[in-house]
């Protein structure tokens, strides 16, 4: 199995940048695919990014352009670039790392980005 740690969520003004990381440890060589999902208050979790070991990489269009997503050459970490920020961007930010063929799929527990003045 994977464990993954997200870090660098927090308090930024409209139009800041945050840059989260999600550190993958266990068995990191099975992991294919990572993305970033987000759960505003009251809705449903939603797809941010993705990036998987080959570089290929989608966004969910409501980030296009002003997030990025990359990792290290292991896949044992993954980052989330975030510019421009909006307070529609508020949300509990989690990754997720899958292996090729599904049988491992892990989450993280999140990390809180608000975007506030």
């Amino acid at each position: 199995q994977v464990q993954l740690v997200e870090s660098g969520g927090g308090l930024v003004q409209p139009g800041g940048s945050l840059r989260l990381s999600c550190a993958a440890s266990g068995s990191t060589l099975s992991i294919n695919t990572m993305d970033w999902y987000r759960q505003a208050p009251g809705k449903e979790r939603e797809f941010v990014a993705r990036i998987l070991s080959g570089g290929l990489i989608n966004y969910a269009d409501s980030v296009k352009g002003r997030f990025t997503v990359s990792r290290d050459n292991g896949m044992k970490t993954a980052y989330l670039q975030m510019n421009s920020l909006k307070p529609e961007d508020t949300a509990v930010y989690y990754c997720r790392a899958r292996s090729i063929r599904g049988d491992m799929d892990s989450w993280g527990k999140g990390t809180l980005v608000t975007v506030s003045s």
